[in-house]
């Protein structure tokens, strides 16, 4: 394979990879890429450099590395010794690709992280509640809290909670919890 079709099939191959995993084109798989790239290559060959190729770019993309970062990973990968190094051509290839793609890249990542519904909005306030609903006075403090989820791209839908200061203090002790649980998760990592 001359230098500039080993070039341009290195790219489409990075291009492939960047369709199937983070862009959600599942009509692009391993295989359409070795029958239409490297037709020449054997299948074990092929997936050694699919394999490869695609780690690099998940290492890439998951550091979200910028122009410094990304030369010195690429650097370093070059310089390793034996089969688990990229050659200098992959490297290149895998930097022109990142300059072009990286926000693309980014932005996919983004949107397959978030949950859906997503929270668009949140109001609340503490009014007097004057009466129950059996007619009896009350006078006692209630929390109205009005959440807006949705979807992208669709209409928000609300959804109204009430909450006596029992039902708050039992919130705000979950949500304590949940603080908790996060900070032991962060500083044992």
């Amino acid at each position: 394979m001359a230098d500039s079709e080993a070039v341009k099939a290195l790219s489409g191959l990075l291009n492939g990879i960047a369709q199937s995993v983070y862009y959600g084109n599942s009509e692009i798989t391993e295989e359409l890429l070795k029958d239409e790239l490297y037709p020449g290559v054997s299948p074990e060959e092929f997936h050694t450099l699919y394999d490869k190729m695609r780690g690099l770019l998940k290492s890439v993309a998951m550091a979200d590395m910028d122009q410094a970062q990304l030369e010195a990973f690429l650097t370093a990968q070059t310089r390793k010794q034996g089969g688990g190094g990229t050659t200098s051509e992959q490297a290149a290839a895998l930097a022109r690709f990142w300059k072009g793609h990286r926000s693309r890249v980014r932005e996919s990542l983004l949107a397959q992280s978030r949950w859906e519904p997503a929270l668009r909005g949140l109001s609340w306030r503490v009014d007097l509640q004057t009466a129950n609903s059996r007619g009896q006075t009350s006078n006692s403090p209630v929390a109205l809290v009005e959440l807006e989820l949705g979807r992208n791209g669709q209409a928000s839908e609300f959804v109204c909670l009430e909450f006596d200061e029992l039902k708050i203090n039992q919130v705000l002790k979950k949500m304590a919890e949940i603080q908790e649980n996060i900070d032991s998760i962060v500083h044992h990592n």
